[in-house]
């Protein structure tokens, strides 16, 4: 028998071994470190960006890679209006599309052929499919595998409008690809991907809002350029929480991708709105936490907690310690955080909210969500997609 047959193949879970929490525990009792999400700031923040979306006329296909969990999706379809989820990976694809999400868009290239191959196959699962494309070898590609399973992926063709990553750079690249798709059996062109992620960090409102113009600009021309050749585009996608208020007042993006907005983080929670006031302090509320527990305080003004590197990404920084001011994670080793505690305020076994630094790949090293309500363990779910990098 494998490891991992003897990890899974009893199915009762036991709190402090294959999980942290079960429903109806009490918060102080969950075992550490893990994820906890206070519902009802999650629930707000799902509502507000619902709301938001519907009262601009736009759809939310809300970021499935932030989160990993089918079960957080299919909250903001229910409190949020979202009309599904886009993606990164094939494989994390999958997994949205076996949990019952109905509308899922790989935003990335597929081009490893065995990929190609399952990409194709999930509109048999009962969902449709879209993935963004930014070369016309691809289509062909493509075209290939969705007639071998008999089945039609849509495509948006993808513009480098100021990541610098994927994507074409000219609105005849757009054209020629639409044409190439539109010619393809099994395919269907759809519109365009338009995320400028690279802007979403910048601190203030206003140069985010220049870097966005250069995107819209970019897509209008893109959009013309397609009518011109008598190609509609029903799709034009693209929004994250850093700029989501730009898109929706384009008059040319239709459809939103933000992720973050539903958990937050330190590294968005710092940027700033219109009105100069960082955006979780009002806009956004922090809904994910990395609960850790104080395991020693041997050194007088430093306490040491159970939440280090393999608990948290530290690439956009050091978590902050939520609703504390008298104490600060000030640095981190793989099983050990070190916390600055010059008063001597924290003692062995007390617990504190960190809020990562960046929310994305912190989800990607945990199994369980722990949902929490007045006090009590409410919810626990599994960090569905976690490892589906493929």
């Amino acid at each position: 028998m494998s490891a991992f047959e003897t990890m899974t193949g009893n199915t009762e879970f036991e709190v402090g071994f294959n999980i942290p929490a079960k429903p109806g525990m009490n918060e102080q009792d969950i075992q550490t470190p893990c994820l906890v999400l206070d519902l009802d700031a999650l629930e707000r923040n799902i509502k507000k960006m619902g709301d938001y979306a519907k009262d601009h006329g736009m759809r939310h296909r809300v970021h499935g890679k932030m989160h990993k969990s089918v079960d957080v999706a299919k909250l903001q379809e229910k409190l949020g209006g979202a009309i599904g989820v886009c993606c990164q990976k094939v494989s994390e694809a999958e997994v949205f599309v076996r949990g019952g999400i109905k509308d899922v868009l790989v935003s990335n290239q597929v081009r490893d052929p065995a990929k190609i191959d399952r990409l194709a196959r999930l509109p048999k699962l009962g969902s449709r499919i879209l993935v963004c494309v930014d070369d016309a070898e691809n289509v062909d590609d493509l075209s290939a595998a969705a007639q071998q399973h008999d089945t039609t992926i849509e495509c948006l063709i993808e513009i480098d409008c100021g990541a610098g990553r994927c994507g074409v750079s000219s609105t005849q690249d757009v054209v020629n690809i639409a044409r190439l798709i539109e010619a393809a059996p099994g395919l269907k062109f759809t519109g365009i991907q338009a995320y400028q992620g690279a802007m979403q960090h910048l601190d203030k409102y206003e140069d985010r809002e220049a870097k966005l113009q250069v995107a819209i600009d970019m897509v209008k021309d893109a959009v013309r350029g397609l009518e011109a050749q008598g190609i509609s585009c029903e799709l034009v996608s693209g929004g994250g929480t850093g700029s989501y208020y730009f898109e929706s007042n384009s008059g040319v993006y239709n459809e939103l991708q933000c992720g973050s907005y539903a958990f937050m983080d330190a590294d968005y929670g710092r940027i700033l709105d219109k009105d100069g006031k960082r955006i979780d302090q009002g806009e956004w509320e922090n809904a994910l936490f990395i609960l850790t527990s104080v395991m020693s305080h041997a050194k007088t003004d430093k306490a040491i907690v159970d939440a280090g590197l393999k608990a948290q990404s530290v690439d956009s920084g050091l978590p902050f310690i939520y609703g504390r001011d008298d104490v600060e994670y000030i640095k981190c080793s793989d099983e050990h955080g070190v916390v600055q505690d010059d008063n001597g305020a924290l003692k062995v076994n007390d617990k504190l909210k960190l809020v990562p630094g960046h929310c994305d790949p912190t989800c990607n090293v945990h199994d369980w969500y722990v949902g929490v309500r007045n006090g009590k363990v409410e919810s626990v779910w599994p960090v569905s997609a976690r490892g589906m990098a493929y």
